[in-house]
């Protein structure tokens, strides 16, 4: 949770603006007040029992910070789209009953973080590649059978989440994605090892436990930068060649 707010109500950040804190206030609807605090730049609702939105959440453009975690939310309004400008540090959708994103969503091509885990989505909106800004991104436990191919668009990603889907692969298009460091794939159904991976010359870490893999592709081991293969829950000897040969330049590789 963004440090700022260290307790309920309104808290003056460094920068001169403000924080609205909500967190676990037992919230079923945003108080009014909120929605005119145009100074506001973090905003928390986590915690609260919130099923809905108004629309004035567009009217909150100076935000910077986000946290709708763990509410009932069963939709987001369009209007999030509205705060493209200032929303470029953190928004948190996850835990809560989002069957869809807006797309108004992926007007936010400035925000680093998103997480949207912990929701029955299913799917991923296709223009998900316009958030070019996103540094990390965060689906686990989603429901997705795939990805959207415009996800490639995100080049300058570090950090992808998508543990406890039900992905069988990776498109191809997300082999342009050389900035990523970490990559969480656990508890897919993913019968080998994504080839996009093999053109991320930046992955220090790869988790890919509990899916249905067999054996490694030999090209796994020319990984310059990998540091950890977490590998257990599947059939991968732990004499496979490719296994060695990570073990002996110095990678963890856990089978």
């Amino acid at each position: 949770m963004p440090g700022p707010c260290r307790g309920r109500g309104i808290v003056d950040v460094t920068a001169g603006g403000t924080c609205l804190n909500y967190w676990k206030a037992g919230l079923g609807s945003v108080p009014p007040e909120v929605w005119e605090r145009l100074d506001c730049e973090v905003l928390i609702l986590a915690d609260n029992r919130l099923t809905e939105l108004p629309p004035a959440l567009g009217r909150l453009r100076a935000l910077h910070t986000l946290d709708l975690g763990h509410n009932a939310l069963t939709r987001i309004p369009e209007e999030i789209g509205e705060l493209a400008a200032g929303l470029t540090r953190y928004l948190y959708l996850h835990d809560n009953r989002l069957a869809s994103l807006p797309e108004g969503l992926c007007a936010l091509e400035r925000l680093g973080y998103l997480n949207v885990g912990g929701n029955p989505l299913g799917r991923l909106p296709e223009a998900l590649g316009a958030m070019g800004g996103l540094v990390e991104l965060r689906a686990q436990n989603a429901g997705l059978t795939e990805l959207p191919a415009s996800a490639g668009r995100l080049v300058r990603l570090r950090e992808l989440w998508l543990g406890g889907n039900a992905l069988t692969g990776l498109p191809a298009a997300l082999g342009a994605l050389g900035e990523l460091r970490e990559l969480e794939l656990r508890g897919n159904a993913l019968p080998r090892v994504p080839e996009a991976l093999r053109t991320m010359p930046l992955l220090r870490r790869i988790d890919l436990r509990g899916n249905r893999i067999g054996e490694l592709p030999a090209w796994i081991a020319g990984l310059p930068s990998l540091e950890k293969l977490d590998l257990r829950w599947n059939a991968v000897s732990d004499t496979a060649e490719p296994v060695v040969a990570l073990r002996e330049a110095g990678c963890v590789v856990l089978t």
